[in-house]
């Protein structure tokens, strides 16, 4: 009988250290909680996708140091769309095999158009891009100031500043023509009947060359232009710029606000060059901001200064999307289904973000509005954007 223990006994512990081992073994993607993450690592537009994967490096960073998501780590795993619509729709595939919750990402216009229709019913998916306009209630949410506000604040800047003859380029893409049906209807709001638009022109994202637009938007004697494109083909039009000597103030999309871009196209800069952007961008101690929403601009900065680094548009594309998950994964159970989350974002108000309160009541699927945005303008000397208005764009006071 001693003898039946001592092999029953042996082969308790073989399968006691079995089971050990097998533990050991396990990967450690077990430990945490993973976030799939859809950006443009390589392409054109690889210089916002590798930004924001900082961003979401430092968030990554920031959260775990503060207890990861409910005693587990924070892992953002990312799928690299390569700045191509078809293959953000691959990508986004691969991501709902496994039924997440939520998801970050895509972080241009028409690549997060391009994967919408696969979220009916969940994930949550955060668009990085602010170009898009999701059907209130669904599962799709877009990050910081919408376009249209933006192109508001730029608009109601230029009029209190008297330069009310405009001209406007835009590229031919999904990003150019929503831009340009946001500038009409803005236009055509009462308190901008004075503002006119003296000449428009459109150009291909691919073109090497907008000399002949330059030369008919320069004929329509401006005072002011609006340049609305992101990346590689806003330098051909600053080029076109600086070559046919329009010498009036040049205001461009958000997108194009990363120090990268700055450096790059220090050589064929328009002299005023104007950017309408979020709150996160305010340099002003005489615009005062709710004391939470400082707070979560310290913490913003605090971890660029970290590294001795500066944070731009593309930080705050990925890291404000990334925030707001994590409260709600934070707020809700262990194993929060999409519709939870949903349900947690879209009644979610007076929160407090780098880009002021956001009120997800007020505005569905994005949270902000006209009153989240400023107008800046950069520096070159100073290598830094300088605060131009106040929220809406009102020029501030001399």
């Amino acid at each position: 009988m001693r003898k039946c223990w001592k092999k029953s006994n042996v082969g308790f512990m073989l399968v006691l250290f079995a089971s050990f081992t097998m533990l050991a073994a396990a990967p450690a993607s077990a430990e945490n909680y993973e976030i799939n993450v859809i950006l443009p690592q390589t392409g054109g537009a690889s210089f916002l996708g590798k930004a924001e994967q900082h961003a979401l490096e430092l968030v990554q960073k920031s959260v775990n140091a503060g207890g990861g998501i409910h005693g587990r780590s924070l892992q953002f795993n990312y799928f690299d769309d390569q700045s191509n619509p078809q293959t953000a729709l691959q990508m986004a595939n691969q991501v709902l095999a496994s039924h997440p919750a939520v998801m970050i990402g895509p972080s241009i216009v028409a690549m997060c158009n391009a994967v919408a229709p696969l979220v009916q019913n969940g994930p949550v998916m955060y668009c990085m891009s602010p170009g898009i306009h999701p059907p209130k209630g669904g599962y799709v949410f877009t990050s910081s100031v919408s376009t249209h506000d933006l192109e508001n604040a730029l608009i109601r800047y230029f009029r209190l500043k008297g330069w009310t003859r405009i001209a406007l380029i835009t590229s031919t893409d999904a990003s150019g023509q929503d831009a340009e049906r946001g500038i009409d209807d803005i236009l055509k709001l009462p308190e901008n009947k004075d503002m006119k638009l003296v000449e428009r022109v459109h150009f291909n994202p691919t073109d090497v060359s907008v000399s002949a637009q330059i030369e008919r938007v320069k004929a329509a004697q401006p005072q002011a232009f609006i340049a609305w494109s992101t990346g590689a083909p806003i330098a051909t039009i600053f080029k076109g710029v600086v070559q046919a000597g329009l010498n009036v103030p040049v205001a461009t999309t958000d997108g194009n606000m990363t120090y990268t871009q700055m450096k790059q196209y220090a050589a064929f800069m328009p002299k005023e060059l104007y950017f309408p952007v979020g709150l996160w961008a305010l340099q002003n101690p005489s615009v005062k901001l709710a004391p939470e929403v400082k707070e979560a601009q310290d913490e913003f900065y605090a971890a660029y200064r970290a590294e001795n680094t500066a944070p731009d548009e593309a930080a705050n594309l990925a890291w404000g999307p990334a925030m707001l998950l994590i409260d709600a994964l934070r707020k809700l159970a262990p194993n929060a289904s999409a519709a939870q989350v949903h349900e947690y974002l879209a009644q979610l108000k007076n929160h407090a973000g780098i880009n002021g309160m956001y009120d997800f009541d007020g505005v569905p699927q994005r949270g902000l509005s006209v009153q989240n945005a400023i107008v800046t303008r950069w520096d070159a000397a100073k290598q830094r954007w300088e605060t131009m208005s106040q929220p809406t764009g009102i020029p501030l006071a001399k």
